[in-house]
């Protein structure tokens, strides 16, 4: 009916054209005509796609369901043309197919039937946005539950699939990974993204979606779950981050900003600091590289074709930021020719050959941990701030069982319980010796249950000599430079350390630390006394019945140490 009355409409219009005195040829095409008439009213507008889509359902619920959608669609611009706050269901335009939200309204009733009728077993991550409610034919096969398929790797090559949903961030990834391989969750488990082939890695951001990171990487590409405490060491000590030299500011700040802003101007969209030094870049499609002046803004990297020159025709662009990743090369010497082993690079968010990489190259550890910051700065923003304060938040609502653990200078310190209360003991004089009596009076105590009857077979000279090997800190027989390789891996922050056994001396121990970005190692010698066998780092002065003793003192106390112990380099098996 409503097709004739239209038809009906364009047969009167030749006289009115004709009225006006227009000349023109009214043989072309009706629908030529029907394209330059105004819209007809909205409820003769009727969708033959959504029609047929929903022969299934009734044309009441249909008709509700398009009125509804239109009704809330018309006021698009008001206010002299000027676009009206709208909310997220106002913003859909009638261009739109309107049968998806009647068949979505379908599925969700039919879901809650399905669901109610049996007994639904409570989620045990309720904090992960998008996760499936584990209740019995709550993942229908015939349906798209918008689920896909991870596989994520360990250090020692093993591999786990995951079933996740199309929203799981990569912190939600890692909570549940957490949970399932019973890991300390102390909120320095990330997400790596690695390509083997091409030598790259970088760690996920907490808010990315995995499944669109995936749908970027290659086949040889992979997830790998590991540590990484240098994440947000940014935000821990800004002021130290970045050397003076490095950082530039606009005109109208005269190059005085207060240490206290430093994070704010980084973090604000509307300040432009900028990141200027010389680095080495690798020429597109040759194995050459040059020594350039380059600028980090947030518009993108820049070089200088003049010097240091920052006039705006010397610039020209060596990379974008919006659309690219930031990556650490791992093997940069060996595959690119790189003049240093502080590699990096930036790769562009596609699936990309060798040749489209753009190759940067640092004189120091330091000033590529830098170049690499302030590209996620700039990039991201407020929401890597955002990111790192999320975990200190959740600690009050967490609702895994895991034991939360974090072995910081703030969270140790050493007690004395022999009077009524306990105190803490701030002299490290008498922490040592502390240490040292407590040291002893756990090796009586395990010799008098070793003459009652000890449940353990173990004599305790036996039992200090394997317990260590329970440890996450100790990792067995590991070269010098796989333990290197680990350190740089988990973020080279201060006090980060491992302990393995020595390749020099098969009855001594290793104990592998970064200060400074720099790794150094200490060996642990054994010593006899009184026929027992004790460790020592510092030839005998200060000596511990086991590792365990060992390692818990200087996390409580920097001794001959550069620094505490803070970090244990740890490998989890998935």
């Amino acid at each position: 009916g409503c097709h004739l009355g239209h038809n009906s409409e364009l047969s009167k219009l030749p006289s009115t054209i004709d009225s006006l005195g227009v000349t023109s040829t009214l043989s072309l095409c009706p629908i030529s005509l029907s394209l330059s008439l105004p819209p007809p009213p909205t409820e003769d507008d009727v969708d033959l796609e959504a029609l047929v889509n929903d022969m299934n359902s009734s044309f009441e619920s249909l008709y509700s369901t398009c009125s509804s959608v239109q009704s809330e669609s018309v006021p698009l611009l008001q206010h002299n043309g000027q676009h009206s706050p709208t909310s997220p269901k106002q913003r859909l335009r009638r261009s739109q197919p309107m049968h998806i939200l009647a068949v979505r309204r379908l599925q969700e009733e039919e879901q809650q039937l399905r669901t109610s009728s049996l007994p639904a077993i409570p989620n045990p991550f309720p904090e992960l946005s998008g996760s499936p409610v584990l209740s019995p034919g709550s993942l229908p096969p015939c349906q798209p539950s918008g689920t896909y398929i991870i596989n994520i790797f360990s250090e020692d090559g093993m591999g786990k699939v995951v079933e996740i949903p199309a929203d799981m961030t990569a912190r939600d990834l890692c909570q549940l990974l957490v949970y399932k391989s019973h890991c300390v969750d102390d909120n320095s488990w990330a997400l790596v993204e690695h390509h083997p082939l091409l030598g790259l890695e970088r760690c996920l951001e907490d808010h990315e979606l995995v499944v669109q990171v995936q749908a970027s990487m290659t086949s040889e590409g992979r997830f790998l779950f590991r540590k990484n405490y240098a994440k947000y060491e940014f935000f821990r000590n800004p002021l130290n981050f970045f050397p003076e030299h490095m950082v530039a500011w606009c005109q109208e700040t005269n190059g005085a900003i207060p240490p206290s802003q430093l994070l704010q101007n980084f973090l604000n969209s509307s300040s432009c600091p900028e990141i200027q030094g010389f680095l080495y870049v690798k020429e597109m499609g040759r194995k050459s590289w040059k020594k350039l002046y380059v600028f980090l803004r947030r518009s993108g990297l820049y070089f200088s074709t003049k010097g240091t020159s920052k006039e705006p025709r010397h610039l020209q662009l060596l990379a974008d930021l919006e659309d690219s990743n930031v990556f650490t090369v791992t093997t940069g010497k060996k595959l690119h020719s790189a003049p240093t082993d502080y590699e990096f690079c930036i790769k562009p968010n596609k699936r990309t050959e060798l040749k489209e990489l753009r190759m940067l190259c640092t004189e120091d550890e330091q000033s590529r941990t830098s170049w690499m910051t302030a590209f996620r700065l700039f990039k991201y923003g407020i929401v890597l701030y955002q990111n790192y304060k999320i975990p200190q938040q959740r600690k009050t609502l967490s609702h895994f069982s895991t034991p939360v653990r974090s072995v910081s200078e703030n969270s140790l310190v050493a007690m004395d319980f022999s009077g009524r209360i306990g105190r803490v003991i701030d002299n490290p004089l008498e922490a040592q010796s502390a240490a040292m009596e407590e040291g002893y009076a756990w090796r009586k105590r395990s010799q008098r249950m070793n003459i009652l009857g000890s449940p353990s077979p173990l004599h305790p000279c036996v039992l200090s000599s394997v317990i260590h090997r329970t440890q996450l800190w100790f990792h067995g027989r590991i070269t010098r430079e796989e333990s290197h390789r680990m350190i740089h891996q988990q973020g080279q922050v201060d006090g980060l350390f491992l302990l393995r056994d020595s390749q020099s001396n098969p009855k001594a121990f290793v104990l592998t630390l970064c200060h400074h970005q720099k790794i150094k190692h200490f060996q642990i010698l054994p010593c006899e006394e009184d026929g027992q066998i004790f460790f020592s780092l510092d030839d005998g002065s200060t000596k511990f019945t086991d590792l365990i003793q060992l390692v818990e003192f200087y996390q409580l106390n920097r001794g001959v140490l550069p620094c505490k112990l803070k970090h244990p380099c740890t490998l989890v098996a998935l």
